[in-house]
């Protein structure tokens, strides 16, 4: 797995072009902070789209239930593996960072028949 931080001028089109191929995974967001310590906001629910939008300086997580907003962003770090994105670090103006973990949702086997 490879980390890397991304350029603040590169936000809006990485997350435009990433969203896309999130679709149908599932998020875990962790917020960790010296003064509020770690925190589970959400865990495993199915991913809508992640966006950042310059003019009001947010990044947005938009889950099933759940819009997670994380207001003036600072530095944003990427971990990708062979298989893609699987968690995203994103760190505010507070130094609180916000810890977006991607995975692939869990295929159960169709229930079977009974007779």
């Amino acid at each position: 797995m490879t980390t890397r931080k991304l350029d603040k001028k590169q936000w809006r089109t990485f997350f435009d072009r990433v969203s896309t191929t999130l679709e149908g995974k599932e998020a875990e967001i962790e917020i960790a902070s010296l003064r509020l310590g770690d925190q589970v906001e959400a865990e495993w629910l199915p991913l809508l789209g992640i966006a950042y939008d310059p003019n009001d300086d947010l990044v947005e997580v938009a889950l099933e239930g759940l819009d997670h907003l994380i207001l003036k962003p600072r530095d944003i770090y990427v971990e990708d593996a062979p298989g893609g994105l699987v968690a995203l670090e994103i760190v505010d103006a507070d130094d609180v960072k916000q810890i977006v973990k991607l995975r692939d949702p869990l295929m159960l086997p169709a229930p079977s028949q009974m007779r």
